[in-house]
C-alpha cells in the first residue's frame, strides 16, 4: 500500500518567518509554484488517488485544489478535517520566529516549535484567534478546540482520525493523499516511523514535496522517499530548520 502526504506549498506567513497555526493565510507565489510541481511531478511519476483528504485551512486546501488540476484529478472526493490542522501554536501566531528567538533564546523556541511535548503560550479566552469564534469550527464541540498545542497534542487528534477514517480507506484499496501541514504531517510521520519523543525533534518536512510511504498488509513501513531532486529536498529541509535563525 502506497500513502502519499504533501505539506503544503509556502504560505504568506512562511515567506515572513511567522508562526502561522490555525491562521488562515494564503498560498505565497512560490506556494503555488510548488504546488504546481509536486501534481506535475506525480503525474509524471503515474501516481494517481481514489480519495484525498486535507485540513479546515486555505493553504493546504489551496494546494491540494492545484496538485489536482495539473493531475487533471480535480473530480475526486476530498474529505476536509480540523484533525488534519496545523498544530495551534498559540499567543505565538503572528510573531516573527527569528525576533522570538531573540527575545526567549533559540533553545526555548525550538522547543515550542520541534519539541514533543512543550506548548508554546496559550491564547486568553477572549482573543480573537480563539477558534471557537471562527465560522469554519461552527460544527466542532467548544471543548475539543485548543487554545494552543503541543506536537504531543496535535498526534491526540491526528492519529486517532488517521486510525479510524483514512486508514480504513486504505485498507478498502483506495490510493490516499493527503496534504496537510508540517505537524500535522509530524505527528503522523513519527507514528509510522515509531520514532520517539526525542527523535521527532529533529524532524523537518519541507513545503510542496512528496513524501512517499509504502506500507505492508500490517501497516509495517517497507519504504519512504521524497520525490524530485534529493540535493534541492534537502535544501528546503534545512531552510525549515533555521527559520529562528532567519531575518
Amino acid at each position: 500500500m502506497k500513502l502519499v502526504l504533501i505539506r503544503h506549498g509556502e504560505s504568506e506567513w512562511n515567506k515572513l518567518n511567522l508562526f502561522t497555526g490555525w491562521t488562515d493565510v494564503d498560498l505565497s507565489k512560490k506556494g503555488i509554484e510548488e504546488a504546481n510541481e509536486a501534481g506535475i511531478l506525480l503525474k509524471e511519476k503515474n501516481f494517481d488517488f481514489d480519495i484525498c483528504y486535507t485540513s479546515y485551512l486555505k493553504r493546504a486546501i489551496d494546494t491540494l485544489n492545484i496538485v489536482l488540476k495539473q493531475m487533471d484529478r480535480q473530480w475526486l472526493p476530498v474529505m476536509k478535517s480540523w484533525k488534519l490542522n496545523e498544530r495551534h501554536y498559540g499567543a505565538l501566531q503572528g510573531l516573527n520566529k527569528a525576533q522570538t528567538a531573540k527575545e526567549y533564546g533559540e533553545e526555548q523556541v525550538k522547543l515550542w516549535r520541534r519539541s514533543f511535548d512543550v506548548a508554546p503560550p496559550a491564547l486568553s479566552i477572549d482573543d480573537d484567534r480563539c477558534p471557537y469564534k471562527q465560522q469554519m469550527y461552527r460544527t466542532v464541540d467548544k471543548n475539543d478546540l485548543p487554545y494552543n498545542e503541543s506536537l504531543k497534542d496535535t498526534i491526540k487528534r491526528t492519529v486517532p482520525y488517521f486510525n479510524d477514517v483514512i486508514k480504513k480507506d486504505m485498507l478498502n484499496k483506495k490510493r490516499v493523499l493527503i496534504v496537510a501541514h508540517g505537524n500535522s504531517l509530524r505527528s503522523l510521520v513519527k507514528h509510522f516511523d515509531n520514532l520517539t519523543d526525542e527523535e521527532i525533534i529533529d524532524v523537518n518536512i519541507p513545503t510542496g514535496i512528496p513524501l512517499i510511504y509504502e506500507f505492508d498488509d500490517d501497516f509495517n513501513v517497507l519504504k519512504k522517499y521524497y520525490l524530485g531532486n534529493q540535493e534541492e529536498i534537502n535544501k528546503k529541509i534545512n531552510s525549515v530548520k533555521n527559520q529562528t535563525k532567519n531575518k
